[in-house]
């Protein structure tokens, strides 16, 4: 099965929504540590909520965060299916990871993983968590579309999700790994748009050996894909849930909040997405 309007079709990645438990103070964190920029910030007092929208760039061409705020809600449970964000740094700038890490430290973060290198020593990287609890990966690599590029996810059928990530979405595999025999047994996927890692944001689709349950957690929200078909992705996305499960949510159809023609859906792994698209006729 496969769905061949997505030859014609422009797509990418949007943004990722996490909610958080004080809005300002992770902006700060976000600016001060990672040196992404405020793009947006809204309140909306009506029903009880704020939002501010973060990157290294214009959402209308970069991958971007949205942090949403709920009045009076202080702490979220992150779960154990959303594994990190990646934050990946182009290796010209070499000792770029070690005064991030140190400044996570100093803004109430916590580092994970001290920074290393690598088996070959080619690459610096680290771990950390925001205040929120959520976790990112530092890395210094070669070319990278942006460094805010990559979504780790947790699954239970790793062929499964990336084939959903494939006929759905219209991804290509970029990378595949196994590691049967490693002290941690895992194997991976990286999916997303484009030939290789260099080009595109991607998720990161992780499977651990002999775990099959993962805690959904009420912290990581959904990713967003632009789409210029959105009536012809939806129905791409409802054939390849008979196969491989998944549900749409919501119909494809006009969404008067936010002005833009939408579709929202659980893939595989009971994870929600949702297409969006700028606001022009579409042929259905």
């Amino acid at each position: 099965m496969s769905w061949i309007g997505w030859k014609n079709d422009t797509r990418r990645f949007l943004n990722a929504i996490i909610r958080v438990g004080d809005l300002n103070r992770t902006v700060k964190f976000y600016k001060e540590c990672f040196g992404m920029q405020l793009l947006s910030q809204k309140d909306f007092p009506e029903k009880k909520y704020s939002k501010a929208i973060v990157g290294f760039g214009p959402q209308e061409s970069h991958f971007v965060l949205e942090l949403i705020y709920i009045y009076g809600v202080e702490k979220y449970e992150v779960g154990t299916a959303w594994g990190h964000f990646g934050f990946f740094f182009f290796f010209f700038f070499l000792g770029k990871i070690y005064p991030i890490v140190e400044k996570v430290r100093q803004l109430g973060g916590a580092v994970t993983k001290e920074p290393g290198t690598n088996e070959g020593g080619s690459q610096v990287y680290a771990f950390v968590e925001d205040p929120n609890g959520y976790s990112f990966e530092l890395l210094q690599r070669g070319p990278t579309p942006e460094p805010l590029c990559q979504i780790m996810l947790q699954v239970t059928d790793l062929d499964r999700t990336a084939s959903f990530y494939e006929k759905a979405l219209g991804m290509n595999v970029l990378f595949k790994y196994d590691s049967p025999q490693d002290q941690v047994i895992i194997s991976i996927a990286m999916v997303g748009y484009g030939s290789d890692q260099t080009q595109t944001t991607v998720i990161e689709l992780k499977y651990n050996y002999n775990v099959t349950e993962y805690t959904a957690g009420n912290a990581y929200i959904q990713a967003a894909i632009g789409t210029d078909r959105v009536y012809k992705s939806a129905a791409a996305v409802a054939l390849v849930t008979q196969e491989l499960g998944g549900k749409i949510l919501r119909p494809p159809g006009p969404n008067p909040r936010t002005n833009t023609t939408m579709t929202s859906f659980l893939d595989s792994d009971s994870r929600k997405t949702d297409y969006l698209r700028e606001i022009k006729n579409e042929g259905q």
